[in-house]
């Protein structure tokens, strides 16, 4: 067999390279590895974007989190979307001449790597520039690849046509899947889905190509309208697409109804469904003829939910999930490039116009359309928290240690459950543990468990620790910033051995747990005031994942209020709402206890109040008398008897709680300022002054 880069694997070991968590990219190659000088990468569709979105689109802001994966990680490989894509380059060297030889390569050619990104040890010194256009950077760095791993010379590729053979070389696997499934299947009449345009010619000029007479017409969601309106789209498509259709993909049945009433209601021979969009798989089966043929471009884009849909129609429907690596493609996509020239050329210009908008090109799968959404108990609207979920569920497959973050009430604990439930280890056991609880005098018993007669009030048959009571499972440590120092030494002990002594024991036990831990304090902040040990830090630190307050996420309020009133309606027997004028008004405080505070309100609102609906007034009162308790002083505490009072730090404590007040209520300084009726520089002054 050949070398696929098995030795390259870091964590967690006897992993395949493009399923494990980290690799090993150091520059030093071994037998039958080749070093290839970075240039260009490509990523898989909506990966780049993704990333993007969560560096608010700042492009130094997504260089740093590229930068951070691949310093986690050995490979750039998305956390969040597991997704990857292409790499592009020079040979540098390799570990022999005769490898070379044996792949017709010489030092200095150009090549293009068909493995998968997520499967390459790389790394990366520079990124010259972030194209999220067409989903790519230009990049100064190293990848390592293996004898496994196919290499295609691209010397005699033009330039200014070297993205794009990327982008038709990522889908290449699809193309030749389509084609072969195709060849005897005339269609028609075929829909394309999705929004990228540069894969939406090719799949465009694959069809034509096949068949010039077929009538393609293309589906876009309604939110990409005013990004790319139908007149800029039907210029650049010119006659490889009849006919735009702008829909809400969110809403798949009056989708349906309207592309069909535009459309004649014939039924469709062919759909391509590039998107991820929850409701475009229905949409895909709704409009696809009997014994028609839907083709999703990815496992990941609704493939699995429209095999149901399909099945719930009573539609005989030919699903097919197409992706991966097919040889011998090279010269089919060149040949496709050519033949959709001159829609390329197009394209190219209109990238122009968005070369500094970055913010236009953010994806919108989730944003587009405020939809609840639910994981398992996990109830979440705000794209922010979809990225959250997304990261979650993708870092629950890898059996690491996991540093949860976040302020206090923001649901750490959810995203636990979240964790373990979708974990190889969500069939086996799972404790729980609040550290800030335990005694730092019972804290080793209590961790590790006691033989009997280890101490005065031992009980006489011993006791298991939490890590024995989790063997095989998971343990979460909630509030492990307040474990002493003591502890945190013997807890990475642990950690590094797996093996551990009962209190008044001689025989080491050998455990295998999975530690999850929680802190509403950043921890590295704690190792920095060394009040928590480096070393136990890096050793939890293979993955973070930090819980935005609710306050950046207050799409969020609408959907957690009703979750909570509908589990109040259940609780006490008796149906209440809100009004919309109530939600809106929930959705404008900004909420310093979290989620917490965000339930406890609504629990409050639903016994005080006498009628079914609860209207803005009411969550009005409420939520005044709180901002009364958050920004008020209690005078009355600092009276003492017979003590003398002192003026000015009463003055100043209460000065500090109503500009933090108005800070968090307003989110900038100069609303704030004008909030408090304030000039601004006097707020920045007290703003420093008070360490806000």
């Amino acid at each position: 067999m050949k070398d696929f880069g098995l030795s390259r694997v870091v964590e967690p070991k006897n992993h395949m390279p493009v399923t494990s968590w980290k690799l090993d990219n150091s520059k030093k190659l071994k037998k039958g590895e080749l070093r290839i000088k970075l240039r260009r990468i490509v990523f898989e569709r909506e990966n780049l974007g993704q990333i993007a979105s969560l560096a608010d689109f700042d492009v130094e802001g997504i260089k740093e989190r590229l930068y951070n994966i691949v310093q986690k990680r050995g490979k750039l490989h998305n956390p969040y979307t597991e997704s990857s894509g292409l790499i592009q380059g020079t040979v540098e060297e390799a570990f022999s001449l005769e490898e070379l030889a044996n792949r017709d390569l010489e030092k200095g050619d150009e090549v293009i790597c068909m493995a998968p990104m997520a499967g390459i040890p790389l790394y990366i010194d520079k990124i010259k520039s972030v194209d999220l256009f067409y989903g790519a950077i230009e990049c100064e760095g190293y990848a390592i690849v293996f004898e496994a791993n196919h290499l295609i010379k691209t010397n005699r590729v033009e330039e200014k046509e070297s993205v794009h053979l990327l982008r038709a070389l990522e889908e290449e696997g699809n193309f030749c899947g389509i084609a072969g499934q195709l060849e005897d299947f005339k269609a028609k009449r075929a829909v394309i889905i999705g929004s990228n345009m540069a894969e939406t010619i090719l799949y465009a000029g694959l069809l034509m190509g096949m068949n010039p007479d077929t009538d393609v017409m293309l589906i876009c969601d309604s939110a990409y309208a005013q990004l790319f309106p139908k007149k800029t789209l039907a210029n650049i498509f010119g006659n490889l697409v009849r006919e735009i259709c702008f829909v809400d993909l969110s809403n798949p049945v009056l989708a349906a109804e309207s592309f069909l009433e535009l459309n004649g209601r014939e039924p469709i021979d062919v759909v391509i469904n590039m998107e991820n969009i929850k409701g475009s798989e229905s949409l895909s089966s709704l409009i696809v003829k009997d014994d028609g043929m839907v083709f999703y471009t990815s496992m990941a884009n609704r493939y699995n939910l429209g095999l149901l849909v399909s099945d719930s129609l009573g539609k005989s429907i030919i699903n097919y999930a197409l992706d991966g690596f097919i040889s011998g493609t090279f010269n089919f996509a060149l040949k496709l490039l050519e033949d959709t020239k001159e829609a390329f050329s197009k394209l190219d210009d209109l990238k122009k116009s968005f070369s500094k908008n970055y913010t236009n090109l953010s994806n919108v799968k989730i944003s587009h359309s405020k939809v609840p959404q639910k994981v398992d108990d996990f109830a979440f609207m705000s794209p922010i928290t979809a990225n959250m979920v997304e990261e979650v569920l993708n870092v629950a497959q890898y059996d690491c240690s996991v540093i949860i973050q976040g302020e206090t009430g923001v649901g750490k604990e959810k995203i636990f459950n979240l964790l373990h439930q979708n974990s190889q280890r969500r069939d086996k056991p799972c404790i729980k543990i609040n550290c800030a609880t335990i005694q730092e005098s019972l804290a080793e018993s209590e961790f590790f468990g006691y033989e009997k007669g280890a101490f005065t009030g031992a009980q006489t048959s011993g006791k298991e620790g939490y890590f024995e009571m989790a063997n095989n499972g998971t343990l979460f440590l909630d509030e492990i910033g307040a474990l002493s120092l003591n502890m945190q030494s013997k807890l990475l002990r642990v950690l590094q051995e797996n093996t551990y002594y009962k209190v008044g024991g001689t025989t080491s036990k050998h455990v295998n747990v999975r530690v999850i831990c929680a802190n509403n304090v950043p921890l590295k902040k704690l190792v920095d005031e060394g009040k928590f040990r480096e070393d136990l830090y890096y050793r939890l630190n293979i993955c973070q994942i930090t819980v935005p307050p609710l306050r950046m996420r207050k799409e969020d309020i609408t959907c957690l209020a009703k979750l909570f009133i509908d589990n109040y309606s259940a609780k006490y027997g008796r149906i209440k709402m809100f009004s919309a004028d109530a939600y809106k008004q929930l959705e404008a405080y900004h909420w310093p206890g979290n989620v917490r505070e965000l339930e406890n309100v609504v629990h409050r609102l639903y016994i005080s109040e006498k009628t079914d609906v609860i209207n803005e007034y009411t969550v009005d009162v409420l939520l005044n008398d709180n901002m009364f308790e958050d920004t008020l002083l209690d005078i009355r505490k600092e009276f003492k008897r017979n003590e003398a009072v002192d003026f000015t730090s009463i003055i100043e404590k209460q000065e500090k709680r109503l500009i933090e007040y108005a800070l968090k209520k307003e989110g900038t300084t100069r609303k704030a300022a004008e909030f408090l009726g304030l000039p601004q520089t006097t707020l920045a002054r007290k703003k420093i002054k008070y360490g806000l």
